[in-house]
């Protein structure tokens, strides 16, 4: 829930609405409002800004009286606000298959993963396109990914990817083979004459992933032919 122009109790009272439609399911207004002690007006002022931040949405349903009732019931957006265990389930799941499988049923895991997102990749990014334009494509891959990817043009002609936030930081961490593929993955979505350079790295304690791009002096001369 955003947190501007919000007084604590106003707060409070969104994140109890949220609490019982996660646990209840859809209610309606009256229905919220008898359990929270608070008029039916009051908790409708509520639905409709958690409705504006698309965190809850309603549906109408017929009434034996009157016009259909709106019972009001939370979206995916609303998962946020309870606690997920994605990060240690990841490092369990690479704990478990080295125990099975061993580093080499783990690494062939990895290899699997990245020739899928290869094949993704190659779906977006153009082989005969601009290096610039396919880095700006890449990034914008990175980004639905969750990894709040940009580009930077220095002035020697070379490129930085940078990656502001790593959405699999917990299983990197715990298999380092997910950024080697990472590399892997970027060098084949860019394509032949470019050297792809990893400068800055989360998991080695810098606080983003940044590749240098840069295209190899036999692409740039013909290039500069052209």
């Amino acid at each position: 829930m955003s947190q501007q122009a919000q007084q604590p109790g106003e707060r409070k009272t969104r994140r109890a609405i949220v609490k019982l439609l996660k646990t209840d399911g859809p209610l309606g207004s009256a229905q919220l409002a008898e359990r929270l002690g608070l008029t039916a007006m009051a908790v409708r002022q509520h639905l409709y800004a958690l409705q504006n931040e698309n965190l809850v949405t309603a549906e109408e349903r017929p009434s034996p009286v009157g016009r259909p009732a709106k019972f009001w019931q939370l979206t995916r957006e609303a998962d946020r606000f309870f606690p997920e265990a994605y990060a240690e389930l990841s490092v369990a799941l690479i704990g478990a298959m080295q125990d099975t499988f061993g580093a080499e049923g783990l690494s062939r895991v990895l290899a699997s993963r990245c020739a899928r997102q290869q094949a993704d990749y190659a779906k977006r990014i153009r082989p005969a396109d601009p290096l610039e334009k396919k880095l700006k494509e890449l990034a914008r891959v990175r980004t639905e990914e969750g990894y709040m990817a940009e580009v930077k043009r220095d002035a020697d002609g070379s490129f930085l990817l940078v990656e502001n936030h790593c959405p699999i930081c917990a299983a990197a961490n715990a298999c380092q083979g997910f950024c080697s593929t990472e590399l892997d993955l970027f060098r084949t979505a860019l394509g032949p004459g470019v050297e792809v350079e990893r400068v800055e790295h989360i998991v080695s304690g810098d606080r983003r992933c940044a590749y240098r791009v840069t295209p190899e002096v036999g692409s740039r001369r013909a290039r500069a032919r052209r």
